[in-house]
């Protein structure tokens, strides 16, 4: 647009949205330089406004990609069960609206500059979605090769949707290099262009059988990402699965659970006095900060980091906070449970069970009373007979208990009566009436006092035959009781025994001897549990008491050495009272993690996808995100730089005014979606037109303009989105996977969409559309060469001596780095020199 002969003239048509700067004739150089200037800072200014929209933009998308629906799954056992499904796949999703989110301005520019000129064919929007493709394929890349850490490698895991995607990209210019030189030189026809648009939805079903390929061996209707959810949805809504995909799915499932619970193993270790739902908190925080994250994640983090809009790790302990408490609330509802109102006040048996030797005489029983305290209050109390009697076995008992303010606790002293007959253990009970105010009483209300019989060895068992418990108890103590006496020192041996659960692994075996005491008639067996990084641990072993023996010389120990009818009455007396084993001498210890902590974990698994952080609820957030500085340093917790506050300062006015875009909650993203791109049109206009008066001012070509400065100008996004991406990611897809797939969908739809309008329009009128080749058709070639060179280097370094297309030995990797950037610099210089004739092109 420049004028070579006359270097006071710009030659500058008016743009879409904007006029050209007057007066065009006559204008000195200095005023050019300031004019270019001017345009040159107002490009970058309209480069982050667009940045910003388009996060917007990826904001709905990333909605809408993650809605799920709930869907019934038959099991091979007959049994059904709910499965939550992603609506999207996640390699179409990518290849759609993840592209479309990335690539908007570029497509939108090529669509407006057909609009704007009439119909006719310019240089900028297809010179940007080229020189974009240049710039993504060999600069980003060469980024994301360099910032792997030394000695570790990324590998794209989905290698088959990238090969699909790689041919589809390369195909794409050679397809516009076969329509400007080869079927119809210099001009474009209505099927090319409609053909064009077409290999879009085919890039997309070729690459989504491509990821289903992937799982060829194993025919499935729905597989589970590393984030816990279900993707890739067909058919009913009931379906059959065989064996094979539901261990598929347990394995896959399984992993993510794994990887919770050692990650709060670990936390257990290091923090042994902190509450278990803190430690879930802190497990579910660093569960959502290594989850791998979406392409629209990556792209707005690195914008907010930029913009001085603070990072969006800083909202992952927040959230992971809310999440836990939302699930524990949720279990809370479905277990019937509700939270207990300290409004009033409640009085009951703390304990509900007593044991007292016949011996005792006066005993206590404790009364507590929680909640409102302040006021006074009083209780009633009586004794009820069981099998022991009142009078015979204890002395009968009724009254008044009467709380003054402040005080918690009563107690009531209760008697039993001592006699020298021998009988089994025998109890009564005491219970609480009525309080005064009415409506205290909480449970229990009553409380149970066994009575033991002292003139007897006693009967030594276990309080329970089976035993529940979860792994994490770490030591978990098993009672002994001694019950219808308690006469004499008694030992008692006991020992472990193997079921499924086995010595060594899941508890330590024990073998040893409890000493009881005259008197005693409790003891305890310290089991020790091994803790393992187990979700689904159900396994028993058990433990068995051995014959009690009287500690000592004892009578019935000489009596029974004599024979029966040798024995003295005292003797056989003292036999009788020897102590024996009870009913229950073999105790069963079941392992199970309990149901609540599975339940919290499952829940958890399907809330760690952090890529949900970046949608909004209301206007009001918006508005507060657009007006506040927050620190961008995702290491450290502290105030504001100077430089974020310079780039808010920059950048305030841009997101104020895209805050009046619709939340993401409202429509499911769908509202956000559409007025997003409405708004990144609008501003893709005016940089199309400042682009256009830039190039003429300066005359600089509109195909340079696009390929050095446009392309630069959309693409510096995806470039610190990739690079994070490839640094966090255990895989290459989110950082190098999807540039191939974004190259081949600018063409299809930036191309395919603007030149089929064209067509169709001239068509209509009788004409032809006419697109020059000139330089466009010379730049695609370069990138088409270049390109299969890049991919071949790629795959090249997936060999042993690399293992991965990102990073690996420092040399591999800054020479590969190097490669690349030398082959898009040798693009822009190839390029620039055939646009202004310094070397010959087609």
């Amino acid at each position: 647009m420049g004028d070579g002969h006359n270097l006071s003239l710009i030659r500058c048509t008016d743009g879409l949205a904007l006029p050209c700067w007057q007066p065009l004739e006559n204008v000195p150089l200095i005023d050019k330089i300031g004019r270019g200037l001017f345009y040159f800072l107002f490009l970058a200014f309209l480069f982050i406004g667009v940045s910003i929209v388009s996060d917007r933009f990826m904001a709905a998308i990333e909605v809408i990609t993650s809605q799920e629906r709930e869907v019934s799954v038959r099991k091979t056992s007959g049994d059904k069960q709910i499965v939550v499904v992603r609506v999207w796949n996640e390699t179409v999703a990518n290849l759609t609206l993840m592209a479309l989110g990335s690539s908007a301005p570029e497509i939108l520019l090529s669509v407006i500059e057909i609009y704007a000129r009439g119909f006719t064919a310019g240089e900028l929007g297809p010179g940007t979605i080229v020189g974009s493709a240049a710039y993504n394929l060999f600069v980003i890349i060469a980024i994301c090769v360099w910032v792997i850490p030394d000695g570790e490698v990324r590998k794209i895991k989905h290698l088959g949707v990238f090969f699909v995607t790689a041919t589809w990209s390369v195909f794409a210019y050679v397809w516009m290099y076969l329509i400007l030189c080869v079927f119809s030189p210099g001009r474009v026809e209505i099927w090319e262009g409609l053909v064009t648009f077409s290999f879009f939805p085919c890039t997309v079903i070729t690459a989504y059988a491509a990821d289903r390929n992937i799982h060829r061996y194993i025919r499935k209707d729905f597989r589970m990402n590393k984030r816990g959810v279900i993707v890739q949805a067909e058919g009913g809504d009931n379906l059959e699965m065989v064996n094979t995909e539901l261990l598929v799915l347990d394995d896959v499932h399984e992993d993510i659970k794994q990887e919770y619970i050692s990650t709060l193993k670990d936390l257990r270790h290091q923090h042994p006095q902190t509450d278990i739902d803190v430690l879930e908190k802190m497990a579910h925080e660093i569960l959502l900060n290594k989850g791998p994250k979406s392409r629209a994640f990556y792209r707005i983090q690195a914008t907010r980091k930029l913009m001085g809009s603070g990072d969006l790790m800083r909202r992952i302990s927040e959230r992971a906070q809310s999440d836990l408490s939302e699930v524990k609330a949720e279990l809370q509802r479905e277990s019937g449970v509700s939270e207990f109102t300290q409004s009033g006040s409640r009085v009951f048996f703390e304990p509900s069970k007593y044991t007292v030797l016949e011996s005792c005489g006066q005993f206590e029983v404790r009364v507590v009373r929680t909640g409102n305290i302040d006021a006074p209050l009083s209780v009633e109390y009586t004794t009820e007979d069981g099998t022991a009697q009142a009078g015979s076995d204890y002395v009968k008992a009724k009254g008044l208990i009467q709380f003054n303010s402040g005080e918690k606790e009563k107690r009531i002293t209760l008697e039993v009566i001592d006699d020298d007959v021998f009988e089994p253990d025998e109890h009564f009970y005491v219970r609480l009436c009525s309080t005064q105010p009415s409506g205290s009483l909480g449970a229990p209300v009553l409380a149970t006092v066994i009575i033991l019989d002292d003139d007897h060895g006693g009967l030594f068992k276990f309080e329970a035959q089976n035993h529940e418990l979860v792994e994490s108890v770490g030591t978990y103590e098993l009672k002994v009781v001694r019950c219808s006496g308690a006469r004499g020192r008694v030992i008692l041996p006991y020992f472990t025994e193997d079921g499924t659960a086995k010595n060594g692994k899941e508890f330590e075996g024990m073998q040893g001897e409890l000493v009881f005491e005259n008197n005693e008639s409790e003891q305890v067996i310290s089991l020790t549990i091994i803790e393992e990084d187990s979700y689904e641990k159900d396994v028993l072993f058990y433990v068995q008491l051995g014959e009690p023996q009287m500690s000592g010389a004892s009578l019935a120990a000489e009596a029974e050495k004599k024979r029966p009818e040798d024995r003295t009455e005292r003797e056989r007396i003292a036999i009788m009272g020897k102590p024996r084993l009870g009913e229950i001498t073999r105790a069963q210890i079941r392992i199970k993690e309990s149901k609540e902590f599975k339940n919290t974990v499952d829940k958890l698994v399907q809330r760690a996808n952090a890529s949900l952080l970046i949608g909004t609820s209301s206007w009001k957030e918006q508005f507060v995100e657009a007006l506040t500085v927050t620190a961008s340093n995702e290491d450290e917790q502290k105030a504001p730089s100077k430089l974020d506050y310079f780039m808010h300062f920059l950048t305030v006015f841009w997101k104020v005014l895209f805050a009046f875009v619709p939340p993401t909650d409202i429509c499911k993203g769908y509202l956000c979606f559409v007025v997003s791109i409405f708004c990144i049109g609008i501003v893709t206009a005016i940089i199309g037109d400042v682009a256009s008066h830039f190039g003429a001012t300066l005359g600089i070509k509109d195909g340079v303009t696009a390929i050095v400065f446009v392309a630069l100008g959309t693409s510096i996004p995806d470039t610190f989105a990739s690079k994070v991406a490839a640094i966090h990611d255990k895989h290459a897809d989110a950082s190098v996977g999807n540039v191939t797939g974004s190259n081949a969908v600018n063409v299809f739809l930036g191309i395919g969409v603007a030149w089929s309008i064209a067509a169709i329009y001239h068509g209509i009128h009788g004409n032809d559309f006419n697109v020059d080749p000139g330089s466009l058709a010379f730049s695609v070639t370069i990138f088409c060469s270049e390109a299969v060179v890049a991919i071949l280097i790629l795959f090249i370094r997936r060999s042993k001596a690399v293992g991965g297309e990102l990073g690996g030995p420092v040399c591999l990797k800054y020479l590969t780095s190097s490669v690349l950037f030398a082959l898009w610099i040798t693009y822009l210089v190839v390029s620039t020199l055939e646009a202004y004739g310094v070397i010959q092109g087609f």
